[in-house]
């Protein structure tokens, strides 16, 4: 078993919510527990996911791909989602992935050479009116973000 018991204490509390019959509306949330565990979404990960859910491990796959808060690849320590979107683009969204591209030296779907920050694009994040918007390890969302602000983070995120 590559997920400990309390990962999946978690997916059955997840899978509680759904009838018996429909245990694979529990897939998303199945798959964030399973990565919060292991970092990223291995085949072998979604494997065992399905397995436990009882679905086709490629109706699994197909959820992990479509979504982009979910890593099918190793990421860094730190994953930050710039919002590329047009609103946010328009708004500095292209200048703060562009500073961020400067600082860590490296480009979107890349990880730096110590393992600590990936940085990929995102869609729209739901906060327009906040951009530009990232997301820190899909948990922790960062608005306004200035030059300064976003010196700040990669500072904070490096300690």
């Amino acid at each position: 078993m590559l997920l400990s018991e309390q990962c999946y204490k978690k997916i059955d509390r997840e899978l509680a919510k759904y009838p018996a019959d429909q245990r694979q509306s529990a897939v998303m949330a199945a798959l964030a527990h399973a990565q919060v565990e292991t970092s990223w979404l291995s085949p072998d990960v979604m494997q065992e996911v399905a397995d436990y859910i009882g679905m086709p491990a490629i109706a699994v796959q197909e959820v992990a791909t479509f979504y982009n808060m979910y890593n099918t690849k190793p990421v860094g320590k730190h994953k930050i989602t710039v919002c590329t979107n047009l609103p946010c683009a328009l708004s500095g969204g292209e200048r703060a992935g562009k500073r961020l591209q400067e600082m860590l030296g490296i480009g979107y779907r890349e990880t730096t050479h110590d393992g600590q920050f990936t940085l990929v694009e995102g869609e729209c994040m739901g906060a327009c009116g906040d951009a530009p918007v990232m997301i820190v390890n899909n948990h922790r969302m960062c608005s306004f973000m200035s030059d300064e602000k976003i010196d700040a983070l990669v500072e904070e995120l490096n300690k």
